[in-house]
């Protein structure tokens, strides 16, 4: 007989999730990127981030733009961002595109990572991308390594991010990519 199980899923997000959204990347950001921006580029207003959410979650610009929410039973603990890849080198209907994923920092190590990225990668083939790339910052060594023990892999594209308008703060990113979808003509 086994034990109790976690309650912990992953779905498409609802735009009412916009502000446990926002409390998740408030949350995260300043871990993930602090180090890396200016001091006050993070948001601090969260009615701000929240309704900038809504109003992706229910007006995106491409019905492939999608968010999904990790859970923890009624928790958002993580969310994704899935869309076409806008890069000059990708094709926006075969190659789309990881451009967050983010976890609430007191809920990483438990699965909800793996949990996210695979059905963040599930969705990008159900929108019948049979490619994905995501960007990482270079000096992100724990991200880099998530990534690629699931299959991602350099694919010699890099790029430095003017972060102030101004040139002095600069990161630069690697992209990774993975073959994802219907290869071979498989059902």
């Amino acid at each position: 007989m086994s034990g109790p199980t976690a309650d912990v899923s992953v779905r498409v997000a609802w735009a009412d999730d916009a502000p446990a959204v926002a409390e998740v990347q408030m949350r995260a950001w300043p871990e993930m990127y602090g180090d890396l921006l200016p001091a006050g580029a993070l948001p601090a207003d969260a009615a701000a981030v929240a309704e900038a959410w809504r109003a992706a979650m229910t007006r995106p610009a491409d019905a492939r733009n999608r968010v999904l929410v990790a859970l923890e039973r009624n928790r958002v603990v993580g969310f994704a961002v899935t869309s076409p890849a806008s890069d000059p080198d990708c094709d926006p209907v075969a190659d789309g595109e990881l451009g967050e994923l983010v976890l609430a920092p007191d809920e990483r190590g438990k699965g909800h990572g793996s949990r996210l990225l695979q059905a963040a990668v599930d969705t990008l083939v159900a929108d019948r991308f049979t490619r994905a790339v995501t960007w990482v910052v270079s000096t992100d060594d724990a991200t880099r390594t998530f990534l690629t023990d699931a299959g991602w892999a350099p694919d010699s594209a890099h790029r430095e991010l003017d972060l102030d308008g101004e040139g002095t703060t600069t990161v630069k990113q690697v992209r990774l990519h993975t073959a994802i979808g219907d290869r071979a003509g498989r059902d």
